[in-house]
């Protein structure tokens, strides 16, 4: 038993004893004893304290969900990432027009297969009101009843459209009006740009044609793809131009009638165009 033990068991003893006598008496042999039992414990070495095992590398955190790639064998490149896709929009093929007037030019349009829109037509709406107007209005594109009857605005939006311009003193007759699109968007949405862009020579054909004297663009498809303009609500009210022409962006005569408030605006635009037209309020 080594001397460490031997003190421990000694301890052990005496504090049995202790309990029934607390006073305890020893001889000057074993007051030495534990002198040197004593201090030849608090000499003993230290066990070492076994070294924890590297823990291993924090699990990222839940919300941490980008892909790790795969370990390669060595020597071997890791697969390059694919490229996104950055083919741009079809565009439509080219037509020459130059020599086309109206009936010409609404035959080809009543004919036309240059996009997707032909598929679930039943009519074209290509054109309403008079050739030598000096008012034109352009809007995105057939809705139902266009396309039942071959004319574009002769829905609801269309008698509004027929009451604003009677407002202005003018006969509907006596104006032009066109769309962006001649086919009607499968439920009334709005044309796709490549949709657009296919439809878009027959308009500006129609425009070079008729020759308006100003433009109104009714809501915010043919702002976009007839002067590359964003934002309707900014720009209406604000004159814009094209190709020389005066051109007044509005609201759309659909959303009047889910916003009736907004005719107001509206008809403040209509105004300006009466003083640019020389038209007496």
């Amino acid at each position: 038993m080594s001397s460490v033990t031997l003190f421990d068991a000694l301890l052990d003893i005496l504090e049995r004893r202790r309990r029934d006598n607390p006073y305890i008496e020893l001889s000057p042999e074993n007051q030495t004893f534990l002198t040197q039992a004593a201090l030849h414990a608090s000499s003993a070495p230290t066990p070492a304290t076994p070294t924890p095992a590297a823990l291993p590398p924090t699990a990222p955190a839940d919300d941490d969900r980008t892909p790790k790639p795969a370990p390669q064998p060595p020597g071997r490149e890791p697969p390059a990432a694919e490229a996104p896709n950055t083919a741009a929009q079809p565009t439509a093929e080219p037509i020459d027009l130059g020599n086309t007037d109206l009936v010409e030019l609404e035959t080809m349009v009543s004919a036309c297969t240059r996009c997707e829109l032909c598929k679930e037509r039943n009519r074209t709406a290509f054109a309403d009101g008079s050739a030598d107007a000096d008012l034109m209005f352009i809007g995105e594109g057939p809705g139902a009843d266009e396309d039942r009857e071959g004319i574009p605005f002769v829905g609801a939006a269309g008698q509004l459209l027929t009451k604003i311009i009677g407002a202005m003193k003018i006969r509907r007759e006596d104006v032009y009006i066109a769309n962006i699109v001649k086919c009607r968007p499968p439920r009334n949405r709005n044309p796709e740009p490549d949709e657009a862009a296919a439809c878009l020579p027959y308009l500006e054909r129609q425009i070079e044609l008729v020759a308006p004297k100003v433009i109104i663009t009714l809501g915010a498809v043919p702002l976009r793809f007839l002067l590359d303009q964003k934002g309707i609500r900014r720009q209406r009210g604000n004159w814009l131009d094209y190709k020389g022409i005066p051109v007044m962006p509005t609201f759309h005569p659909s959303y009047l009638l889910r916003v009736p408030d907004a005719k107001r605006d509206v008809w403040n635009d209509m105004q300006q165009i009466m003083v640019r037209l020389g038209i007496q309020k």
